[in-house]
């Protein structure tokens, strides 16, 4: 049964688009950290609103925290990998390491680290 499998419950929110490029860039942030406005920035073609559905998705599944600062104006958000979400960079690496062995012939890319990456 296909339900109970735990590679398909996995995929389910994972294998959404953007999903693990929002983890990648909260990879880079200082402290696994960044603020909504720097992660819409960085993910070009992203809209507010996926972003935000991405964002509660991966806070609904552990991956990230939230923290809201009403003490500024305007109002600041950042989310932060978790340790869960740390973890993953290592799944993210490994489907690096597949794609310049397999697809993809992009040397500048396997030889910088993804918390640095800038392509």
């Amino acid at each position: 049964m296909q339900d109970s499998c735990t590679v398909s419950q996995t995929v389910r929110y994972l294998s959404k688009r953007w999903t693990l490029l929002i983890i990648l860039e909260l990879y880079k942030g200082r402290e696994y950290t960044r603020r909504f406005s720097e992660l819409r920035d960085a993910l070009a073609g992203i809209t507010p609103k996926v972003l935000s559905e991405r964002l509660r998705e991966l806070e609904h599944e552990g991956i990230v925290t939230r923290h809201v600062d009403q003490t500024s104006f305007p109002v600041r958000t950042e989310y932060t990998l978790t340790e869960s979400g740390i973890e993953i960079i290592d799944v993210i690496r490994t489907i690096k390491s597949w794609a310049l062995k397999w697809k993809i012939d992009n040397v500048p890319c396997g030889e910088q680290d993804c918390s640095v990456c800038v392509l």
